[in-house]
């Protein structure tokens, strides 16, 4: 499924779920910034919106209703992502304005949150530094996750991975482990095997490998 059906679907989904205030929200609130979020940083990084929630409501400190541009929530982890541009909103805050944004995160990390903020400026120019610090996130969560328990090499790649804004080769598991290139490719022949890579070049000798946006959503 490319982006655009999927973005259709997902918006059309959480539409029909939702009604009065939240429903008004979800219409005006998700705009060009969060589409652009979606289509250049989320969807390439992970290629489901699975478990993601757009304009999600949660009670403020003073138990007043905001809502956030996306929650992830699953089995216990909750992210809040945030796209802020900087607009004049942003740059004609008071003090008080100030203290009481300040405040708001805060009261979402003591409930229980983990917070991600964007620049639209980052989200539109540098997209993969974005996808990276997702991914990096998502990863922390999926360790041991199922079935599949990684040793501390396989992390270790997984983690190279996650860093690198290109497709990994066995040549930079050599030199990143100091491994014989056989090595390299047992290696990622096993995280292949446990969902956490794909191949991303080549067919009968696979040349480099990257992460499977899937493995996020088991």
């Amino acid at each position: 499924m490319d982006f655009h059906r999927a973005h259709q679907e997902f918006l059309a989904f959480h539409e029909s779920v939702r009604r009065g205030e939240r429903l008004r929200r979800l219409q005006m609130g998700h705009g060009h910034a969060e589409r652009l979020f979606l289509e250049q940083v989320w969807w390439p990084a992970f290629q489901s919106f699975r478990n993601l929630h757009p304009e999600y409501e949660v009670l403020d400190f003073d138990d007043q209703p905001r809502y956030l541009d996306f929650a992830y929530l699953k089995e216990g982890t909750k992210l809040a992502i945030e796209i802020d541009g900087f607009g004049p909103h942003v740059r004609d805050l008071n003090r008080r304005q100030f203290i009481r944004h300040l405040r708001r995160q805060n009261h979402l990390v003591l409930d229980g949150w983990s917070v991600l903020r964007f620049s639209y400026d980052e989200v539109k120019e540098q997209p993969r530094r974005c996808q990276q610090v997702l991914q990096q996130f998502m990863g922390r969560q999926s360790w041991g996750d199922g079935d599949s328990v990684l040793n501390f090499r396989e992390r270790a790649i997984v983690q190279l991975a996650l860093g690198s804004r290109r497709p990994i080769t066995p040549a930079d598991i050599c030199g990143y482990m100091g491994v014989s290139r056989n090595v390299a490719y047992k290696l990622l022949h096993s995280l292949v095997r446990q969902g956490w890579l794909v191949p991303a070049a080549g067919q009968q000798r696979i040349r480099s490998y990257r992460l499977a946006p899937q493995r996020f959503f088991v």
